[in-house]
């Protein structure tokens, strides 16, 4: 039994479900700094864009107060200060990767709800993107029973496409007009705004890509959401992830 002590730094209500969950497991998790801390938990992703931990502060302060041997577990853990410490990154994982993909679906269905004023079987959807969150999600929209496309660039992707029960398009041949809701997964610019005008109304449109694929008004953008709509589930996945990844090593 490893009784070195979880140190959790995450200021997130994911990170606080995932500190709970691994109590519960009878390991030993602090809200302070201890001697004996032989894991640092952030939140995922851990830093904001300018450098500082994602709920404020300063790693450099968290660092000074633990053993220089701990292992820091988080996402996206390319920061200067962490050099020369040895890290875990979930977000480099791709079996997080793919349980967060679905979360991320699930929670995207929640948000494009409130917008919608009909049901979602038989919407037109359209999907950009064939990754995984835009493969999770165009899974939980079928079973829906929405009529479901998807666009990507790839031929062979469009063929797989296609052959699971889809309709496929090129994303360069989309007619955007026909839509009501539109999920955009790809993190380059794929719609100017133009082309975005040309949707109807009453379309729904929401940006999940971490980068803007889709220029113009009315755009829902919707980025972090696991830990924002079902931080119990997000929390779990890192504490699972945590467990399997770091804990005992």
């Amino acid at each position: 039994m490893d009784n070195r002590t979880v140190f959790c730094a995450g200021s997130t209500r994911a990170c606080g479900f995932a500190c709970d969950y691994l109590r519960s497991l009878g390991i030993r998790v602090s809200d302070e700094p201890t001697e004996d801390a032989g894991y640092l938990l952030l939140d995922v992703p851990s830093f904001q864009p300018e450098g500082q931990l994602r709920g404020g502060g300063h790693v450099e302060r968290i660092l000074k107060q633990l053993p220089g041997d701990i292992l820091i577990c988080g996402g996206n853990l390319q920061h200067p200060a962490l050099a020369g410490y040895e890290t875990v990154d979930f977000l480099r994982d791709e079996i997080y990767l793919c349980e967060n993909a679905y979360i991320t679906a699930e929670c995207a269905l929640d948000v494009a709800l409130p917008y919608l004023t009909r049901t979602i079987r038989n919407c037109p959807v359209l999907i950009v993107g064939w990754g995984r969150i835009g493969k999770c999600l165009g899974q939980l929209l079928k079973a829906m029973g929405a009529d479901v496309t998807i666009a990507a660039r790839n031929p062979a992707h469009r063929a797989m496409i296609h052959a699971l029960g889809y309709h496929a398009v090129d994303i360069a041949d989309i007619q955007i007009s026909h839509y009501r809701l539109i999920y955009n997964t790809v993190p380059f610019p794929v719609f100017n705004r133009d082309q975005m005008s040309q949707c109807r109304e009453d379309c729904v449109k929401i940006e999940l890509a971490s980068q803007n694929g889709m220029e113009g008004e009315d755009i829902i953008i919707a980025r972090g959401l696991p830990g924002l709509h079902m931080p119990e589930s997000s929390g779990k996945l890192m504490a699972d992830t945590f467990i399997r990844l770091c804990y005992g090593r």
